[in-house]
């Protein structure tokens, strides 16, 4: 019996980088534009249904934990049977959630379609399932400046999109507005198709590794641990930035107006903030990238408090925010696969993604139960800004380099 050959980092790659690029970012662009302009709903939604702000918020809370929950699932089955089979599911999910969100009369509804069903979608059609193929099909020394670049087309979704979303409710209403969005979603099947994977078995040759024994080493590491409470921080700032951010301007008696354009801000300068993340991840150790994030974060969100509300303050914060928004993403899902390897990274990110999630559903949930409890948001935004300090301590400690498997060859 022949022996097996050496563990080779001359994987097979079916895809060239413009196609996972060009494909991957179209992708990402359509599920995180869609997503990021839910708080214009907000308010017509239940002055129309006549439901409470924590009604609504609780809809997106189950979203973001469904989102969460599901995500390692997903990231198994994009593993192990290649992310266009997932993609195409999450489409379809994604296109019949935004439908029943529209029809929905009930509050139990509303929780079904945009809590439930848009969750689930959103696990199968963001980051990782997308990184996972970009791990698998692009060299390590351009992995993060490939992540950032993915990143960087999800912010121009949330910058293209908002406007839209805002034309759509104004014009159309917003019930009609879901019904285009939902046929938007669906062309992400024909951009899946674009990330077939054919020869992800043959990718495989080498060391293998189970599903079990990638867990039972990745939760015992520090360093991951201490990813996922900071991606818990960032799930926590942002979801409640968005989603509450459009009710707190107006309840100041800012116009509607103003929202909108600090969310196409944000997804604009998230453009460059996103990119930038990714290309310093090249350059300087991830981990300081990322507690640099997550200080600045803290004091934007402080200064925006104590200074007079007004439009242009709105803009600079917004501004201010875009940059560091999602840029944590390339560099922490980079440093994953650094310190794992490719073979379950769809799977890793699902998880670390999971504890993002969970913050996500505390912020959107305890944005609307605090304010209905205190008429403020004011708790919450202090909460944000003493979590951000966390985050910037816990990720100082990280360790960036592969981590060492006795008898095998180094993960990355």
């Amino acid at each position: 019996m022949s022996a097996a050959p050496p563990h080779s980092t001359a994987s097979p790659r079916t895809l060239s980088l413009q196609q996972v690029l060009l494909c991957g970012a179209a992708i990402v662009t359509l599920s995180m534009g869609i997503r990021h302009g839910f708080g214009l709903w907000l308010t017509p939604v239940t002055v129309e249904r006549g439901w409470t702000r924590e009604a609504f918020s609780l809809a997106l809370a189950v979203q973001n934990l469904a989102w969460g929950v599901a995500g390692p699932f997903a990231g198994m089955l994009a593993d192990r049977f290649g992310a266009m089979r997932v993609l195409v599911v999450g489409a379809v999910l994604y296109a019949v959630g935004l439908a029943l969100m529209a029809v929905s009369t009930s509050a139990a509804g509303f929780l079904g379609s945009a809590g439930l069903l848009i969750g689930l979608a959103q696990s199968g059609t963001t980051y990782a399932v997308v990184y996972g193929v970009i791990a698998r099909n692009i060299a390590p020394e351009r992995r993060s400046w490939a992540m950032g670049v993915a990143a960087a087309a999800g912010s121009f979704g949330q910058f293209l999109m908002v406007p839209v979303e805002n034309w759509l409710i104004g014009y159309t209403g917003w019930q009609n507005a879901l019904f285009v969005l939902s046929i938007a979603a669906c062309l992400i099947i024909p951009l899946a198709f674009g990330l077939r994977e054919p020869q992800l078995g043959q990718a495989r040759a080498g060391h293998h590794q189970s599903i079990g024994q990638a867990l039972r080493e990745a939760f015992g590491y520090r360093s991951f641990q201490l990813l996922m409470l900071g991606y818990f921080v960032c799930g926590f700032q942002v979801v409640f930035i968005g989603v509450h951010m459009p009710s707190y301007l107006k309840d100041h008696g800012l116009s509607p107006q103003v929202a909108t354009i600090a969310l196409a801000l944000i997804g604009l300068f998230n453009v460059f903030g996103t990119y930038a993340a990714g290309t310093l991840g090249q350059r300087v150790p991830k981990r300081y990238v990322l507690s640099t994030i997550y200080g600045l974060r803290s004091v934007a969100i402080a200064i925006f408090l104590n200074v007079p509300l007004t439009p242009t303050s709105v803009y600079v914060f917004a501004a201010t925010m875009g940059v560091l928004w999602l840029s944590t993403v390339p560099p922490t899902n980079a440093i994953v696969a650094q310190i794992f390897g490719v073979q379950h990274m769809s799977m890793l990110g699902g998880f670390v993604f999971f504890s993002h999630q969970i913050g996500s559903f505390l912020g959107v949930w305890l944005g609307g139960k605090l304010y209905d409890a205190t008429g403020s948001y004011d708790v919450v935004w202090w909460l944000a800004i003493a979590l951000g300090v966390m985050a910037m301590l816990a990720n100082l400690p990280v360790r960036e380099h592969a981590i060492a498997r006795q008898g095998v060859p180094s993960a990355a």
